[in-house]
């Protein structure tokens, strides 16, 4: 090999040898980032919540701030207090989002033997599809149960904008959104469901947020029509909704949802009255 193939040699290395370097600091930048989220275990009783916590930049206790409770979907459940950032938690920790738009945010983690709402679900031999029904009468699930007195303790822990209180939550976590507003209807500014459903006999109790509701057309696992058929019975009951279907986006909605740059200015312009 002549000098100049040698010197074309040496440089690819080089090359090579700077891409591994740059994809670990930013796997390690990503891994300082989340670890941002603090580690907190909530108790009651003989039961513990695990959830994970993003303060403010030069969080100030006296301060007023809004929350934005996150619900994660069926894969992330469990006890290990880290599943429940797969999704989502990125977006929050941008410096962008951060400095915009300072609030609390709180990931809870399901139990694994749990669910955040009451659904009945089977499968359909014949349209192969997930058939779900939402009950709307009965008790909470000892998830839900566990995360309404996560959020009556937050109120007590923090100095929150009462008026400025917000939850999404995607697939299960869209579920448990429509779920835990019916639960709490005077709670909540906005609400803002991906990939979810619920039962639109519960529209009533539902219409005090503004909603933006999010679902993949192409969605095999929570047919989008749970969010559309809720989406329709809002808006007969009057509430201020807004319904975003893609057309090519699966069940991985939430990735073109957290995309929409009009997400967060449109939750925090909705303040409770």
């Amino acid at each position: 090999m002549d000098k100049i193939g040698q010197s074309l040699l040496h440089l690819n290395m080089k090359k090579k040898f700077l891409i591994i370097i740059v994809c670990c600091l930013c796997l390690k930048i990503s891994a300082q980032d989340k670890s941002l989220y603090k580690k907190v275990w909530y108790t009651e009783k003989s039961d513990t919540m695990p959830y994970r916590i993003l303060l403010p930049k030069n969080f100030d206790a006296s301060r007023k701030y809004p929350l934005i409770l996150f619900l994660h979907g069926a894969g992330e459940r469990g006890n290990d207090n880290e599943l429940q950032l797969v999704h989502g938690a990125s977006f929050f920790l941008r410096d962008s989002i951060r400095e915009k738009y300072p609030a609390i945010i709180v990931f809870p983690q399901c139990f694994k033997n749990s669910f955040w709402s009451n659904v009945n679900f089977a499968f359909d031999s014949a349209s192969k599809k997930r058939i779900f029904n939402f009950p709307i009468e009965g008790n909470p699930t000892s998830a839900m149960r566990m995360l309404l007195g996560l959020v009556s303790n937050l109120q007590k822990k923090y100095s929150l904008d009462k008026h400025r209180m917000y939850v999404g939550g995607l697939s299960m976590g869209g579920m448990g959104t429509f779920e835990l507003v019916r639960r709490k209807p005077k709670l909540f500014a906005a609400a803002f469901p991906i990939c979810g459903g619920g039962n639109p006999a519960s529209a009533k109790k539902l219409i005090r947020p503004n909603w933006w509701i999010f679902h993949g057309l192409k969605d095999d696992v929570v047919d989008s029509e749970y969010s559309r058929i809720m989406g329709e019975a809002l808006k007969n009951e009057g509430a201020k909704v807004k319904i975003t279907l893609y057309p090519d986006a699966n069940h991985n909605s939430w990735d073109a949802a957290f995309a929409e740059k009009d997400l967060m200015p449109w939750l925090f312009s909705s303040h409770k009255k």
